[in-house]
């Protein structure tokens, strides 16, 4: 397989959600309460299909089982990554991810979290919750227990074409007003703190896990910080974010031509401003924002031209090394 494998992406509702990824992409989204495109997923609780070509119909998943090839025989039972795109029209609630240890005890799926996120928009004055000022499990205790989420909560005021890396462990919430891409382990596990009291389509106190995530909370908190490293040439700049345990994140913007090598495992790809063209050795596409998709092993030499603006992903050869034990 020398072509890239075009995605659909998926749409969940969330109580925080709104009307962004219609009216920043022209997704057919289910609602004015959308909170996530599942852009990239191979993930039982929504699943990618592929929506043209040889595999056309097939979903991730199948593609992953059935072809590893396509995936230079990752050595796993999970596609790695997951690749999100989050409209926070509202807080979302206070939360923070188990680490693959934890998981693998507790959790029937068994992978811990560890995401990142590019803040593709956001409102004046938005922010996020990053960390916290706890130094001891007992004063995070305390502060819970007390509603002192003034002087608990770590706060950080963005921008758009900002960068995070959030570890597992690391207790967290995207702020009112922002639209995010987030680069994440394959997993779906979340345990809540806080949740401002908000109620279901029930009228229920949404569920809170208080007890794991003391228990994961990495206490005190110890910021990451991710030194982005820039290559420019005159047709494209190409940002890596973060080369972490999991993935290695990038930013590829293209003014006229960039032309490159998938010499990865495989990558994922999102557009995420722009239009152009898209040439591998057999045949040209046309790529428009928002659209998702994955470059196979040993696809090879390609090009893109036109003003476009994406973000792609990758595993981490460490994990492959590890899986391989």
């Amino acid at each position: 397989m020398k072509e890239p494998i075009f995605l659909q992406p998926l749409f969940q509702e969330r109580i925080w959600g709104g009307s962004k990824l219609k009216n920043n992409y022209n997704y057919p989204i289910p609602s004015s309460l959308t909170g996530e495109c599942w852009a990239i997923s191979a993930h039982p609780h929504g699943q990618s299909v592929v929506r043209l070509g040889d595999y056309k119909g097939l979903t991730l998943g199948e593609l992953w089982n059935n072809y590893p090839e396509l995936f230079d025989y990752y050595k796993s039972d999970h596609f790695p990554l997951l690749t999100k795109i989050l409209d926070a029209n509202d807080d979302l609630s206070i939360q923070v991810h188990p680490d693959d240890c934890y998981a693998s005890k507790y959790e029937s799926y068994g992978l811990g979290k560890t995401e990142c996120w590019y803040v593709i928009d956001c409102e004046e004055n938005s922010e996020i919750v990053i960390g916290h000022h706890a130094q001891t499990k007992e004063e995070f205790v305390h502060k819970i227990k007390n509603g002192c989420w003034d002087q608990l909560l770590r706060r950080i005021k963005i921008r758009p074409g900002d960068f995070f890396y959030i570890p597992s462990g690391t207790l967290h919430a995207i702020g009112k007003g922002t639209l995010i891409l987030e680069t994440q382990q394959n997993s779906d596990t979340t345990y809540r703190v806080y949740d401002y009291d908000r109620r279901d389509e029930n009228g229920k106190l949404r569920k809170l896990h208080l007890k794991e995530a003391i228990e994961v909370t990495t206490i005190p908190y110890i910021e990451i910080k991710t030194e982005p490293t820039i290559i420019k040439t005159k047709d494209a700049t190409i940002t890596t974010f973060v080369e972490g345990d999991y993935f290695t994140v990038y930013k590829w913007e293209v003014h006229n031509r960039l032309q490159m090598k998938q010499d990865q495992l495989f990558m994922l790809i999102s557009v995420i401003e722009g239009n152009g063209i898209l040439e591998t050795k057999e045949k040209e596409y046309e790529i428009h924002k928002g659209d998702h998709f994955i470059f196979p092993h040993q696809m090879g030499y390609f090009t893109i031209n036109g003003n476009i603006k994406l973000i792609t992903s990758h595993p981490s050869s460490n994990v492959r090394k590890e899986t391989n034990k």
